[in-house]
């Protein structure tokens, strides 16, 4: 069970973003939600509390301050801690620049999670407040709403800001950053991004210290902690497992990689974040 607050709107196919549902959530302990499918992009947000959610065969433990993507066409479930039951709210929307929208975020099924300062939380959850109170049909409601939805997408923009390209790059470089984000769990080298764009190596890194301000080996260290810090934080995959998805073919050299970025080791940075028992080989 669960004591909620939702709105559903009509969709319009013809419009290029339109809000569908959105709401807030006070679940019961071990409240479970699929298996289900949706025809709608869904982002959930959870304000305080504990739970799990499950896409692809992979589950992820989350907590208050992160959220989960859903996508269209994928079998979900997700499911309230039975000690620490969370609370969430959400926001889905479809349209001809969904798609579009939510990549530029970088988000996807495959990297389905984010997380947010207290501060970004708080303008999320006030966007769907608004929301839930101006509920009309009017056309006037149907663009404030829009306009929030607007909001809600530009908190997680700047939630993600450290993974995006900024916006006065040039189209080499949004290739090469979205290149590696898609390509993030293969062992690729600075010579393949190269050769992927055509370019020269050393211009490739020319590029990268002109608009990026960093080397394009840091920013590629840069995208692989941050990716197994969530895993870290949000699954019970094992160290190794999670070296693989990051791009390391070994364990070890991922370790050190990230001691030196984050100043502790993986086993530690988990134990800290409080995120469950390691699933062992």
């Amino acid at each position: 069970m669960e004591n909620m607050q939702s709105f559903n709107m009509p969709f319009d196919e013809t419009g290029d973003l339109c809000l569908t549902t959105f709401g807030h959530s006070v679940t019961q302990p071990g409240h479970t939600y699929g298996p289900a499918v949706r025809s709608y992009y869904l982002i959930h947000f959870i304000l305080a509390g504990k739970g799990t959610f499950t896409v692809n065969q992979h589950t992820y433990h989350l907590h208050a301050g992160q959220g989960f993507l859903i996508e269209p066409d994928y079998q979900t479930i997700y499911q309230s801690d039975k000690n620490e039951p969370w609370t969430y709210i959400w926001a889905a929307f479809n349209g001809k620049r969904a798609s579009a929208a939510v990549a530029s975020l970088g988000l996807s099924q495959n990297e389905p999670i984010f997380s947010c300062t207290e501060a970004q939380g708080q303008k999320l959850a006030d966007c769907v407040q608004k929301m839930l109170a101006n509920n009309s049909f009017s056309l006037a409601g149907v663009y404030y709403r829009l306009g929030l939805l607007l909001q809600f997408l530009s908190v997680l923009a700047e939630a993600q800001r450290e993974l995006l390209p900024p916006a006065d790059n040039n189209i080499y470089i949004t290739h090469m950053t979205n290149f590696i984000r898609t390509h993030i769990e293969d062992p690729f080298t600075i010579q393949d991004l190269a050769d992927y764009m055509n370019l020269n190596r050393s211009y490739v890194t020319t590029l990268f210290k002109k608009y990026l301000h960093i080397s394009p080996h840091e920013y590629i260290q840069n995208c692989r902690i941050t990716k197994a810090q969530h895993l870290l934080e949000s699954t019970t995959l094992p160290v190794e497992a999670i070296a693989f998805s990051c791009g390391y073919a070994k364990s070890d050299s991922f370790s050190r990689a990230f001691l030196r970025k984050v100043g502790m080791s993986p086993k530690e940075y988990r134990c800290q974040q409080g995120s469950g028992s390691i699933i062992k080989k």
